[in-house]
């Protein structure tokens, strides 16, 4: 056996992907019943409801460099591209948008002057991004290296090394422009007023333009499926009910590679770390955890605003400034009373989702890193200001805190669904600061997890570049 890859998540099969397309024999260990981490699907509600567990819309997953370019599709896998990637609703019963078009995100901040002009601004500041989308991925969604477009990437550094609070109030003046902004860089999970959350806004901003925001038709598991398949077509194989203890129990490779964050890493058996670089890993700062709610519902959610019934994803949050307090909230270990919630409605664009008539949805905010608090009743209340009577449509809910979440999935850490917090000391250099940020002190044992860069999100890229890295070692 060339390699054996622990941790069926989208980064260790796009691991696996990669050494089995060098040619290298490959087994795929992992410790859940069916591959996927945090990419699965399951009937969480009731009979006929099939809900996305963790993610749901992957936007980095069609933008990514190395995923968009793998056969999914001739493993089942449909993309589903909603009307709207985003719409971001208000009390006065507006909504700013994220589209494909993006003359339609300029034209939803209203129509008076200081709106015309913020859609103006909006249009400057990312046109350049989504139009050189694939150049930008292919220098951001990695680790640091060489960089062939100089121009863009100084376009991007200059106004991504900010935070997203001052990029919002020094671009924009109205309120919904700053909002969307805000809505946007909150999937950093870090406060807004800390750099690089501009960066996080900008990247997801230009997906929206560039590749949408699209679901799998039938759910995650199918993103998960379709990587599989993709390996067992090249000859890997794949074990699943195996949860790894120590490395001892691995069979005989050439290298190990390890779908898993510092914490796990600590608690590997087997594994003969230097005293410095386990209290290196012992440093690794964890970031805020989720609370989600699963809905089977009897009919669509009613939203006030018409735009919000052709988007795939929602952000509950209001204005600027009721985002900023949500997230630092979070991240000082404080629960928020009014919350931003990312909500997703899948079933409205794939019927396949819930029994004919009713639908289902989702939604989620950030808590502190281990919260207990069951945040079900601020998360509701925030989809009943923007979609009024929407409680009376709940047929039945499943929560998840943080602790259900590291239980269903153990990279979670604390219900961390991005491996780690993604601060600018943590960006490039995680899980420790190494010139090749895969490798372990150990020559045949190699990191691809969520901990590593380009840190969170469905692009495959951790593993991709960590298989890499283990192929530079192997032996010809």
């Amino acid at each position: 056996m060339d390699a054996v890859v622990v941790g069926a998540g989208p980064n260790g099969l796009s691991a696996a992907i990669t050494l089995a397309q060098a040619g290298r024999s490959v087994l795929l260990i992992e410790g859940g019943e069916t591959v996927g981490g945090a990419v699965r699907s399951a009937a969480l509600t009731l009979p006929g409801f099939t809900h996305d567990v963790c993610s749901a819309i992957y936007p980095l997953a069609v933008g990514s460099p190395y995923l968009s370019k793998l056969p999914l599709e001739r493993h089942g896998l449909e993309w589903i591209q909603p009307p709207l990637a985003l719409a971001h609703p208000f009390d006065d019963g507006s909504a700013a948008v994220l589209s494909q078009v993006p003359d339609e995100t300029a034209g939803s901040f209203g129509a008076s002057e200081d709106d015309t002009e913020d859609g103006r601004a909006w249009l400057r500041l990312f046109l350049p991004l989504a139009t050189g989308w694939e150049r930008l991925a292919g220098a951001f969604l990695g680790p640091l290296r060489p960089f062939h477009d100089p121009f863009l990437m100084a376009r991007f550094g200059l106004t991504g090394m900010r935070s997203a609070e001052a990029l919002a109030r020094g671009r924009f003046r109205g309120f919904r422009a700053r909002a969307l902004f805000a809505g946007i860089a909150g999937h950093s999970f870090l406060p807004l007023d800390l750099v690089p959350t501009a960066a996080f806004g900008l990247v997801l901003g230009a997906t929206g333009h560039s590749v949408g925001w699209p679901q799998p038709a039938g759910g995650a598991q199918r993103v998960s499926d379709a990587l599989a398949g993709c390996l067992r077509e090249l000859g890997g194989e794949i074990v699943t009910g195996w949860r790894v203890k120590s490395l001892d129990e691995l069979p005989r490779s050439e290298v190990v590679l390890l779908d898993l964050t510092p914490a796990q890493l600590l608690r590997l058996e087997g594994a003969r770390w230097p005293e410095r670089y386990r209290r290196q890993l012992g440093r690794y700062r964890y970031g805020p955890g989720v609370f989600k709610v699963d809905w089977a519902l009897r009919e669509p959610i009613p939203w006030r605003a018409a735009a919000c019934h052709r988007a795939g994803t929602l952000h509950l949050g209001g204005t600027l400034e009721e985002i900023a307090a949500s997230e630092r909230s979070s991240w000082d270990g404080r629960e928020s009373e009014r919350p931003l919630v990312l909500l997703g409605q899948p079933s409205r664009f794939d019927p396949t989702r819930a029994p004919a008539g009713s639908h289902t949805a989702w939604a989620y905010c950030h808590v502190p890193n281990g919260s207990t608090v069951d945040m079900t009743e601020r998360i509701e209340s925030q989809v009943e200001r923007f979609a009024p009577g929407f409680r009376d449509l709940i047929l039945a809910r499943h929560t998840m805190d943080t602790a259900w979440l590291e239980a269903h999935n153990p990279n979670l850490v604390g219900g961390d669904i991005n491996g780690g917090a993604a601060t600018l000391a943590q960006l490039f250099t995680r899980p420790v600061a190494r010139l090749v940020p895969y490798a372990t002190p150990d020559p045949r044992v190699f990191l691809c997890s969520a901990s590593t860069p380009p840190s969170g999100g469905v692009h495959g890229m951790c593993g991709h570049f960590s298989a890499k890295a283990a192929l530079a070692v192997m032996r010809v």
